[in-house]
């Protein structure tokens, strides 16, 4: 199918807007003639996750963009990059990579990106609306965006999601079209334990369990009688994402395209119904965990996707001003952090042996001690699907009250009152 331009597009894509908004524009037209999309769509916002540095051609990239005189047409919030720059944490990289990075986090706000730097953009106000379109990158942000808003984005991967950013304009095709968000796959947890479901520990094993069954399709959840909360859909999308290629899930009588199951399925019959049961679920929180054996754990990390200022006040109670045998890592936005300043809560956290992490994740830049044999426990779907390859940690998977009463003790302790 032959890519169909505006006259607008072509002028950009010739100079019109200077050089690096024709090169961004050429790149969104080259992905779309990959796709098959007919055309280009404007888009409303991005959120850019190309901003970690992988390497000096990210960096060099950017700065190239610089150099061509591009800047956002949209609204452009930035993901986490491979700095604290909020002085919070520290971490190992040498300084070549430390100065690359740098560079590359600079070069993005010279292009007129918000320096958020969060992984859950939708919990510093970035929030768009029904219906409309985006660019989205960074799997648990795109999931979230395209289920719990209704927005319509792709997984819009590293480079790509500056360049439409820059352009104003994103491939018609994927998620933007209304008859690829029906839901095909019923996801059936009716017949598990309501105690379970109203737990928190529950959404990281139902994302992980959801996303390895639908791989890439499209399922809906049927069987929640209540509106679990965005932390709990935050901590399912981000699961779900990660263990499968999950851009949008469907909760029946929650999301907005889901008021009921017909309106889901756009009035079609599913292609398949999974009957999730609690010895599924045993399996999904087992596969959480790469070292359920072990006797003593190193660190505690958690915050993937970002926490939120209500998760930190689970933090704080959790807690309840003890120290903590061994650190216990929380990764934030630096909207999360300004509101623990003011209110005094960052020092009593600090206090207690919490080390926050903002801008960035322990999972995605050097943060955690180098550690032979090193365990680490999460109370994140996604940071122990990452962890093991990325951290060479060892992970055993648990509640966040679990998870704070083995940072006190040093040892895995389960059972811990929610």
């Amino acid at each position: 199918m032959a890519l169909d331009l505006t006259t607008e597009q072509r002028a950009i894509a010739n100079g019109a807007r200077g050089e690096g908004a024709a090169m961004a524009l050429r790149i969104v037209a080259a992905t779309a003639r990959l796709m098959g999309a007919p055309s280009l769509i404007p888009i409303a916002s991005a959120h850019i996750d190309g901003a970690l540095y992988h390497g000096d051609s990210g960096t060099l990239f950017a700065e190239k963009l610089v150099e061509g005189g591009a800047r956002v047409a949209v609204r452009a919030t930035l993901n986490v990059g491979s700095l604290d720059l909020t002085g919070c944490s520290k971490n190992r990289l040498e300084a070549h990579e430390r100065g690359m990075a740098r560079r590359m986090m600079d070069a993005y706000r010279t292009l007129g990106c918000e320096p958020t730097w969060t992984c859950a953009p939708y919990q510093a106000g970035h929030r768009p609306a029904y219906g409309s379109d985006v660019a989205w990158g960074e799997s648990n942000a795109v999931v979230f965006c395209n289920s719990v808003f209704g927005a319509r984005t792709n997984r819009y991967g590293d480079f790509l999601d500056i360049a439409c950013a820059i352009a104003g304009y994103a491939p018609y095709y994927g998620f933007h079209l209304p008859e690829n968000r029906r839901a095909k796959i019923i996801f059936d947890v009716s017949g598990l334990d309501a105690e379970f479901l109203a737990s928190e520990a529950a959404w990281p094993i139902l994302g992980s369990l959801y996303g390895r069954e639908m791989g890439d399709a499209v399922g809906i959840v049927a069987g929640i009688e209540h509106h679990p909360g965005e932390d709990a859909l935050k901590a399912f999308g981000a699961a779900a994402a990660s263990a499968g290629a999950v851009g949008l899930f469907h909760v029946a009588g929650v999301t907005p395209e889901a008021p009921d199951l017909a309106t889901a399925l756009q009035h079609r019959a599913p292609e398949a119904v999974i009957k999730v049961t609690t010895d599924m679920i045993r399996d999904s929180r087992r596969r959480l965990s790469t070292a359920a054996g072990a006797d003593a754990i190193h660190a505690v990390a958690i915050g993937s996707p970002h926490l939120s200022g209500a998760e930190f006040d689970r933090l704080e109670r959790l807690i309840a001003g003890r120290r903590l045998h061994v650190p216990l890592y929380a990764c934030t936005g630096r909207h999360v952090l300004a509101a623990l300043e003011s209110s005094g809560k960052r020092q009593l956290l600090e206090q207690s042996g919490v080390i926050i992490v903002a801008d960035t994740c322990v999972v995605v830049t050097p943060i955690l001690p180098d550690i032979d044999n090193a365990v680490l426990m999460t109370n994140s779907g996604k940071f122990a699907h990452y962890a093991p390859g990325n951290t060479g940690y060892g992970v055993i998977y648990g509640s966040m009250a679990e998870c704070v009463e083995s940072a006190v003790t040093g040892r895995p302790v389960f059972g811990a009152a929610e």
